[in-house]
């Protein structure tokens, strides 16, 4: 890592220390009060979370995820998207780490430059966690009116995994 890169973070609390300083702010008070909203976002957002990840091991666990995957793959071969990313349209939805290392399996078994693994790359990139996000931050946000929220996200996703497929197709 580059002298530079490591120097950011110190710099970056450096500079904001000064300019609060510079406006008359307690600066350590600030901190402190930005510390206690934080742990009350980490008690609202952590409940739902550990609901999350238990969830998603059970379904991994059970062989819930290899069925639905299984029923997914005629769909996902007509439109183009290869077979074995299945697995990872499924986990992406719920999971981000889930969904890297769906990824990391993709990409190790078939290679990082094969169809397979280029679309599992761009599908990691193009597409969101979307019932983590809206859970979490919506929760921690007290927003409880989310009658459309869902499903233009879910449509997001669904336009980001075969966007991904397409463009690994056209691209080459």
């Amino acid at each position: 890592m580059s002298l530079a890169l490591s120097l950011t973070v110190p710099a970056v609390l450096l500079a904001v220390t000064a300019y609060g300083l510079y406006k008359g702010v307690d600066v350590f008070d600030a901190m402190l009060t930005g510390a206690k909203e934080g742990l009350g976002v980490v008690t609202r957002i952590l409940p739902a979370l550990i609901i999350l990840l238990a969830v998603i091991s059970m379904l991994r666990a059970s062989g819930a995820l290899d069925l639905a995957s299984d029923a997914l793959r005629p769909l996902c071969a007509v439109i183009g998207i290869p077979p074995e990313c299945v697995p990872l349209i499924i986990v992406r939805p719920f999971s981000g780490s889930g969904a890297l290392a769906v990824g990391a399996e993709l990409i190790t078994a078939h290679g990082a430059d094969s169809t397979v693994g280029r679309t599992a790359a761009v599908m990691l990139g193009s597409t969101e966690t979307t019932f983590y996000v809206l859970g979490l931050y919506c929760g921690a946000a007290g927003v409880s009116k989310t009658r459309y929220a869902l499903p233009c996200a879910l449509l997001a996703d669904a336009v980001g995994f075969v966007m991904a497929a397409a463009s690994v197709r056209i691209l080459g």
